[in-house]
C-alpha cells in the first residue's frame, strides 16, 4: 500500500503541471537539450549520492522515508523544469519518461519477479566453493535464455538458502550480481534491456550471440575462477561444520508452472517485435504504440495468473514479499525522471554540454574509437539506466542498425558490451541488481554499502575489462 500512497504522492506533485493539461499535446515544447548546462544533473546527482549514502548514514531513516525522499529530488528535478522551459515542455518529458521509458521497464521487472518468485528449489544444498561455482555458472548459462531478472530471481533463494549457515557470505552475492545479472544477459535481446532496445531498432536477434559470445564466455570463466578460489579463501578460515556438505543432495522443483509463464513473456516481448499493426496512440506528444501495450498487459495478466496459480506456500517457502521489487519500483521512478535533463543533454550531441562525449569516441578522421565507446557506455550505464545510454552512443555511432551490424560491427560489439557488462559496476547499473542487494539484506546477509559495493567492483572487474580492451576490442 505505501506503494501505491508514494506513487499518489508523485501524481499529486506533477500536479502542478496541469494548465499544461489546456494545451494542445501536439504543441507540447520539446525539450532542448543544448539549452541545458551541466547544472541541470544536481537533481540525478542528489538522487544517486542519496540511493548510496541512505542505508549507511541514516539507516532507519531511509528503510521508512526513501519514497519521500525519491519524490523530492523528483519535484527538484520538474519544478525548474516547466519554470524555466514552460510547464507544456516539463509535462511532455515527464509523460515520455513515464510511458516511453519507465513503464515498460518496470512492467517487465514485475512480470518477472512474480513468476521466477513461484519457483520453488528446495534441498539439502550446502554453500560449498563448488556447488556455489555450480550455482552462478547455471545462472549465468540461462540469463540470456530467461533474462537476468528472471535468472536472478529463480536463483537467488536457493543461493542464500544454501549459504544461511556461513559467518561470511556476502561476497557469493557480490560474485551473483556481477554475473548473473550482469554478464550472463549478454547473448541476446532477452537477456538485458540495452540489447532489447537494439532488437527493436534492428539489430537481429542472434547478432549479439555471433559477436559477444567469445568476450562473455572469456569474462565469465575469468570471474568463475576468481570467485571459486575467493570462496575457498573464505570457507577456509571459516569453522569447519560450517562447510561440511551433505552426504547427498537432493533437489525438488515446484511451481513448474511459473516456466511455462516465463515462456509466455519471453513470446510476449518476441511477439510485440515482430507484430506492427500500425496503430499508434499520442499520449501529449508521446507515440504509444498498441503492440507495446498489449505487451505490457500479457506480462501484467501473466504475473497475475502467477500469483492465481502457485501456492501461497511455494512463496512463503521463499520468503517472497513485494518489499524489493516496490523499493526497486520507486527508486527507479524518481532516477528516470531525475534523468530526463541528463539524457537530454546527451541527445543534444555536439550542440550539448556533453559534447565532449562526441569528441571522445571519434578519431580525427571521423572513424569510431571502439574502446572509447566501450568505456564511456560501460561507466556511464554503471549510474545511468544503460537501456536509454545505450540508446544514446547508438545513435552516436549512426544509428543504422545495418551498418553497425556489418562495417560497424567491432563499434556495436564495444556498446553491447559496455552497456551490459558495466551495469554490474554499481548497485543501480542495472535494476536486478538492487533487486537482489534488497533480497539478500531482507534475508540478513550483511552486504556492502553502494560504495563499498563500488570497491569490490572496481578491485575485480577493472581488471578484467582492461584485458578485455586489449583483447576483444
Amino acid at each position: 500500500m505505501r506503494f501505491f500512497s508514494t506513487l499518489r504522492r508523485l501524481a499529486v506533485s506533477v500536479s502542478i503541471l496541469a494548465p499544461a493539461l489546456a494545451s494542445s499535446p501536439a504543441h507540447a515544447a520539446a525539450l532542448d537539450g543544448s539549452a541545458l548546462y551541466w547544472p541541470w544533473a544536481l537533481p540525478f546527482i542528489g538522487i544517486l549520492l542519496t540511493i548510496a549514502a541512505g542505508p549507511l548514514l541514516f539507516a532507519k531513516v531511509w528503510h521508512h522515508h526513501y519514497g519521500k525522499l525519491a519524490l523530492a529530488w523528483s519535484i527538484a528535478t520538474l519544478t525548474p523544469l516547466a519554470l524555466v522551459f514552460g510547464a507544456p515542455a516539463a509535462l511532455a518529458a515527464f509523460v515520455h519518461a513515464a510511458l516511453a521509458e519507465y513503464l515498460p521497464f518496470i512492467v517487465l521487472l514485475f512480470a518477472l519477479y512474480v513468476v521466477a518468485g513461484g519457483i520453488l528449489v528446495t534441498g539439502n544444498l550446502r554453500g560449498t566453493p563448488l556447488t556455489n561455482t555450480a550455482l552462478l555458472a547455471f545462472g549465468t548459462a540461462i540469463a540470456s535464455i530467461v533474462g537476468t531478472t528472471g535468472a536472478a530471481m529463480i536463483l537467488i533463494r536457493p543461493l542464500l538458502r544454501a549459504n544461511e549457515g556461513r559467518p561470511v557470505n556476502a561476497h557469493v552475492v557480490v560474485f551473483f550480481i556481477f554475473l548473473v545479472c550482469n554478464i550472463g544477459g549478454a547473448l541476446s535481446p532477452l537477456g538485458d534491456p540495452p540489447l532489447f532496445i537494439g532488437f527493436l531498432r534492428g539489430v537481429e536477434f542472434f547478432w549479439t550471440t555471433k559477436a559477444l559470445w567469445q568476450p562473455t564466455l572469456l569474462v565469465s570463466v575469468v570471474l568463475l575462477v576468481m570467485f571459486i578460489a575467493t570462496d575457498w579463501l573464505m570457507a577456509r578460515r571459516e569453522p569447519h561444520t560450517a562447510a561440511t556438505p551433505p552426504v547427498s543432495i537432493k533437489l525438488e522443483v515446484h511451481g513448474l508452472i511459473n516456466l511455462v509463464l516465463i515462456a509466455a513473456i519471453i513470446g510476449a516481448i518476441l511477439v510485440s517485435a515482430i507484430w506492427k499493426p500500425g496503430i499508434v496512440f499520442n499520449v501529449y506528444g508521446t507515440p504509444v504504440e498498441l503492440q507495446n501495450l498489449a505487451r505490457d498487459a500479457v506480462l501484467l495478466l501473466t504475473a497475475l495468473l502467477s500469483l492465481w496459480l502457485t501456492p501461497d506456500e511455494h512463496r512463503e517457502a521463499n520468503g517472497f514479499t513485494f518489499e524489493p521489487i516496490r523499493e526497486v519500483a520507486i527508486l527507479f521512478a524518481a532516477i528516470f525522471v531525475c534523468i530526463i535533463p541528463v539524457l537530454a543533454m546527451l541527445d543534444a550531441g555536439a550542440k550539448g554540454p556533453f559534447a565532449w562525449l562526441l569528441t571522445a569516441v571519434t578519431a580525427a578522421d571521423g572513424t569510431p574509437r571502439d574502446a572509447a565507446y566501450f568505456w564511456l557506455t560501460g561507466l556511464l550505464s554503471g549510474f545511468l539506466d544503460n537501456a536509454p545510454t545505450y540508446l544514446v552512443f547508438f545513435g552516436l555511432a549512426g544509428g543504422d542498425a545495418a551498418e553497425l551490424m556489418t562495417k560497424l560491427g567491432s563499434t556495436l560489439a564495444a556498446i553491447s558490451m559496455g552497456a551490459v557488462y558495466m551495469g554490474a559496476l554499481t548497485y543501480i547499473g542495472n535494476a536486478p541488481n538492487l533487486m537482489v542487494y534488497a533480497i539478500a539484506s531482507e534475508r540478513g546477509v550483511r552486504m556492502p554499502s553502494f560504495f563499498g559495493y563500488m570497491l569490490w567492483s572496481g578491485a575485480v572487474l577493472t581488471p578484467v575489462f582492461i584485458a578485455l580492451t586489449f583483447l576483444f576490442i
